[in-house]
């Protein structure tokens, strides 16, 4: 904020050089001796003419857009990209939900002796918990180096959203781990498997939602 306003200063400070040059030029025209001439040298509407052309510089000055004073640095750019990417990858991984979170295996059946079983390592994948390469690794921390750009009015809810995809993210990813456990554990099964794999799509789901509400508060679409 500090380096906001000392930039917000230096813009003004800019078009008052602008401004005062063109308003010298308007005083001389009703000055005696003002732009090297006599006052009797000058007719009213050439004065006229002369203040009209000056204060149109001036609102010309005023009017014209303000550059951008700050450039958005390499992290900021990847941290937006990653977050972009991570709540298209959360969508995929929802359209596609039976397909991606099972597997079938080709020629060796399984335990109870089919060939496919629900894979619930895949959650723990998309959700960025199996390699520090995934645009959705530590995505709260990615979230928060962003806070400098969220509107004022949006704090609240960009906070919200931040601390909802990191609780659905967690609990997501601990439902995954019991699920694939579900069978090797006493009493359990692929039925115990398919429930918490289906119970960790729920909290998948607020996490989808999470990053795109803060897409929203950030201006950012995929």
């Amino acid at each position: 904020p500090v380096l906001d306003s000392l930039d917000s200063t230096m813009v003004n400070v800019c078009r008052c050089a602008l401004v005062l040059p063109a308003l010298a030029v308007v005083c001389s025209a009703f000055t005696p001796g003002g732009a090297g001439e006599a006052p009797s040298s000058a007719s009213p509407s050439s004065r006229r003419d002369v203040v009209i052309g000056s204060l149109l510089a001036v609102s010309s000055s005023l009017l014209a857009p303000r550059p951008a004073l700050t450039t958005m640095t390499p992290q900021e750019k990847k941290d937006r990209d990653n977050i972009v990417a991570g709540h298209d990858r959360l969508q995929y991984l929802l359209d596609h939900w039976e397909e991606e979170t099972t597997i079938c295996k080709i020629g060796q059946e399984t335990t109870f002796g089919d060939k496919c079983e629900r894979n619930p390592v895949k959650v723990m994948e998309y959700l960025g918990f199996k390699s520090m390469n995934d645009p959705l690794f530590k995505a709260d921390a990615t979230m928060m180096r962003l806070r400098g750009s969220v509107p004022s009015d949006r704090e609240a809810e960009f906070f919200d959203a931040v601390d909802a995809f990191a609780q659905n993210a967690e609990e997501a990813n601990s439902m995954a781990f019991v699920s694939s456990w579900g069978e090797a554990n006493p009493g359990g099964g692929k039925d115990r498997v398919r429930l918490f794999i289906e119970r960790s799509k729920k909290n998948v789901i607020v996490s989808r939602d999470s990053l795109g509400t803060v897409m929203d508060i950030l201006g950012l679409s995929s």
